[in-house]
């Protein structure tokens, strides 16, 4: 079991970046004149260029209506596309519009660029050890043998092992 100093560390530590990053405005947020949530959907459609609502859903880590909100919203802006496959009638992909195309591009160059002025202020000899060190972070958040706690209210709080 982690010492509980160590684990309190943490969470003070991940509260604070949650709350610099702007992840607890996600309701009121914008990012490009979409939600910080709507942002995302269009982060991955863009990158994965098209996909189901429903890999969507488990790609985000989100409930199917959650995203289906999201993506209605898009597709009413004029950002998302969904296409009914042609062999499958109920098979629709969602992909980015041409518009929905620049949003994207526009949101990847400025995370580039805010990301870049964050690494440049860490110690240059320190750079890849902050890095490896959130690449274990994430892996272990993501573990199959994490707590099945979740901040949303859901979850029994009993560890998974």
């Amino acid at each position: 079991m982690a010492d509980a100093k160590q684990a309190r560390r943490l969470r003070e530590t991940l509260r604070t970046l949650v709350r610099r990053l702007g992840i607890l405005e996600r309701g009121e947020a914008s990012c490009c004149g979409i939600t910080i949530a709507q942002c995302h959907v269009v982060v991955e459609l863009g990158r994965a260029e098209r996909m189901s609502l429903n890999d969507l859903a488990e790609l985000l880590r989100l409930d199917k209506s959650t995203v289906s909100r999201s993506v209605d919203n898009l597709v009413s802006a004029g950002l998302v596309l969904r296409e009914t496959d042609a062999a499958d009638r109920r098979y629709v992909t969602l992909a980015l519009s041409d518009n929905g195309r620049e949003v994207f591009a526009d949101l990847e160059q400025r995370m580039e660029a805010y990301f870049a002025d964050i690494v440049a202020l860490l110690p240059a000899d320190k750079r890849e050890q902050v890095l490896d060190s959130l690449v274990l972070l994430a892996g272990a958040i993501t573990s199959p043998d994490c707590c099945d706690i979740r901040l949303d209210g859901g979850g029994c709080g009993r560890e998974k092992r």
